[in-house]
């Protein structure tokens, strides 16, 4: 199924220049590396090595998907809305199994709080009863609310796709202006929402993406998104996240006098826990 490449010292350098790039800041001599370019051979390592060894074996197909999602069904109660439907026809049309793997976690973890698992608006930051921020783009889920959350998430699930095409690429630079905006949020006011990707299908990501699991690697060393969930890691690494949110939420203190924003959806209530920090 093929491995992540390790590109060599001397791969570099034609790269580079093939590119009319300077190459001395990677080598001045084209066989010892500067302290920068052994920097970057040992970013390349890592990156292979957590892909090669870690990740591929956390991605599921569809069959070993719905097997899961079925057995955290029979173990957990939860509500209809948690278990949305895929976009497929036919025989295909099935339990969009990993976010509904995501969505029982949750609120199997979440303490009885709120949470949007479905946003139909778009995220929006507060300060002092007025609106701050509102990212660009809607997101697949927000804790406790789309107002202000403590932590926002995409979910890239691809079971029954046959090729990796353009949409499924835009999903990966999609998450990056995500964490573009939140970052700039956070540089400038002080605002800081957890961001997570939660991606999986072994023959989309791993035969046919492999080149987007590495930005997806890039992204994350790069601080544009917070974490990354790579199939079945959910199981065990998603009830640990959503108790640090719950944590985080019971510091939190009730909005002075925000009420709502208007079309924002989904508004903090006065008398609960969720508003501006």
């Amino acid at each position: 199924m093929g491995t992540i490449k390790i590109p060599t010292l001397n791969e570099l350098l034609i790269a580079l220049r093939k590119l009319d790039l300077d190459a001395d800041h990677v080598s001045r001599d084209d066989e010892t590396p500067t302290m920068f370019g052994t920097q970057l051979m040992d970013y390349f390592q890592y990156r292979a090595d957590v892909l090669n060894h870690q990740v591929e074996a956390l991605l599921m197909d569809s069959v070993a998907a719905e097997r899961l999602f079925k057995s955290l069904c029979a173990k957990h109660s939860r509500k209809a809305s948690c278990l949305p439907m895929n976009k497929q026809k036919g025989k295909k049309r099935k339990n969009a199994f990993l976010t509904g793997m995501v969505n029982i976690l949750i609120e199997a973890n979440s303490a009885g709080h709120d949470c949007d698992f479905d946003p139909r608006s778009l995220t929006t930051i507060t300060r002092d009863g007025k609106p701050l921020r509102t990212l660009a783009r809607r997101v697949d889920g927000a804790f406790p609310a789309v107002v202000n959350p403590i932590a926002i998430w995409e979910i890239k699930e691809y079971y029954y796709t046959t090729t990796f095409g353009s949409r499924v690429a835009d999903g990966v630079y999609e998450t990056l202006l995500d964490g573009m905006e939140l970052e700039e949020l956070q540089e400038h006011e002080a605002k800081y929402v957890q961001h997570l990707l939660i991606v999986d299908s072994h023959f989309t990501w791993w035969k046919c993406g492999r080149s987007y699991l590495c930005r997806i690697i890039d992204m994350l060393h790069m601080g544009y998104v917070d974490e990354v969930l790579f199939g079945r890691e959910v199981i065990e690494r998603l009830p640990i996240i959503v108790k640090e949110w719950v944590a985080e939420l019971q510091t939190r203190k009730p909005p002075s006098n925000l009420t709502t924003i208007p079309g924002a959806g989904n508004e903090p209530k006065p008398e609960g826990p969720v508003g501006s920090s």
